[in-house]
């Protein structure tokens, strides 16, 4: 990720430069003079000139970031430009800000202060002048335009001193396990810090170091982190580590006006996890599993049992009350007999002294057994409808848990009934 944005970078400063082409005759013309604070300059302090230095990506003017949240002339970049009389100078910033004035007690100028864009009006006269700070570690640019002349000079800030540690560790690890722990230091601006040494210390001999100490990388893939190597305890529920600047002068003293509050004194806690205990416990739950599965089974196996007599009490059921509607039926059948032949003898008997009345008698009788006939036939279809619901309930409740039985021992299948 960090070589495509240089290269990008590299394709925007290309870019940059192409545009400072020759100026025509007619069009302003513009010099420009980009310097930075030197206090042991001969003959006094004050800003000198670099001599090609701004004006290539690859030399970038290098300024402090404004740890102290003040604005002055050791973290700025002096950008003077002469133009004609009477024309306007415009600088346009990227991870940079421009301001107008330096930081003083009556005019305060912070690292709030600026804006990425400023213009200049010179009036009557022919020069204009910014000054340029940056809060990160990042390349940035300051674009000077006057008409239709543009200059492009790079700037890049230094990091501050350490404000703040931050700490990665695992949330767990097991008994007497090597976990690694990653502190990142960063100044008060969020860039990181490279080559300080941070120290960790055990709090109550909770976990052992490969090394107490260990500096802040300054390679990609390490920059701004140190990483701890901690051994956990073979016993013990937590570690417990602290980390720290090494040397004091490496962080802030303590908390700027304005400025994120430092944190110093950052931990890792890291739960120890004992292994050989949590074996023991998942063994015993599976152990209780397994006894239930068998409690479960044996009742499966009951229900199939029960389901099996429950049909055969059915089947039983069933046959008797086929035996008895079968008799019942043969009994009716044979008084029916009975009293046809008693109307029969009757009616001979009384045929000759009143052949109409015997005869009238005679149909009434047969309508009678008729109608006792058919009440025997409805009750015998009852019985047998009741019988058919009764063995088709039984067999689908014995199908229902025959079908559980089967899911839970695929291996035993019971035959569904039909």
């Amino acid at each position: 990720m960090n070589s495509f944005k240089k290269i990008a970078l590299a394709m925007v400063a290309a870019m940059t430069l192409g545009t400072m082409v020759a100026t025509p005759a007619s069009a302003n013309t513009m010099s420009v003079v980009a310097s930075t604070w030197n206090a042991a300059k001969t003959g006094g302090a004050g800003y000198d000139t670099p001599a090609t230095a701004g004006t290539a990506l690859t030399t970038a003017i290098v300024r402090p970031v404004p740890a102290d949240n003040t604005v002055d002339n050791t973290d700025v970049v002096q950008i003077v430009a002469t133009v004609a009389a009477g024309t306007s100078v415009t600088a346009t910033s990227t991870n940079a800000t421009i301001v107008s004035a330096l930081h003083t007690t009556a005019a305060p100028v912070g690292a709030t202060s600026g804006s990425s864009s400023l213009t200049v009006a010179t009036g009557t006269g022919t020069t204009a002048t910014f000054f340029v700070y940056t809060k990160t570690t990042a390349i940035g640019t300051v674009v000077i335009t006057n008409g239709p002349v543009t200059l492009t000079y790079y700037v890049q800030g230094t990091a501050g001193l350490i404000n703040n540690l931050t700490v990665s560790a695992p949330t767990t690890g097991a008994a007497g396990t090597k976990q690694d722990i990653t502190v990142t230091a960063t100044d008060t601006f969020g860039n990181k810090v490279s080559g300080k040494s941070i120290t960790a210390t055990i709090f109550a001999a909770s976990a052992t170091l490969d090394t107490a100490t260990a500096t802040t990388g300054a390679t990609l893939s390490d920059f701004g982190v140190a990483t701890f190597k901690a051994t956990l305890p073979a016993t013990g529920t937590r570690s417990l580590i602290t980390f720290a600047p090494t040397t004091a002068g490496d962080a802030v003293a303590g908390a700027v006006v304005g400025l994120t509050a430092p944190t110093l004194a950052p931990f890792a806690e890291i739960a120890v996890r004992d292994l050989v205990s949590e074996l023991a416990a998942e063994k015993a739950a599976k152990d209780a599993a397994l006894a239930a599965k068998a409690v479960a089974d044996a009742a499966v196996l009951k229900a199939a049992a029960d389901a099996v007599a429950a049909k055969a009490a059915a089947d039983k059921a069933l046959a008797d009350a086929k035996t008895a509607s079968d008799a019942a039926l043969a009994a009716e059948k044979t008084a029916s007999a009975k009293a046809l032949a008693d109307a029969k003898v009757a009616a001979d008997a009384a045929l000759a002294a009143a052949v109409k009345v015997e005869t009238d008698k005679a149909a009434a009788a047969k309508v009678a057994s008729d109608a006792a006939l058919l009440a025997k036939d409805a009750q015998i279809a009852k019985l047998t409808a009741d019988n058919a619901a009764a063995l088709a309930s039984l067999k689908k409740a014995f199908n229902t848990l025959a079908n559980r039985w089967n899911k839970k021992n695929p291996k035993a299948k019971v035959a569904l009934v039909k």
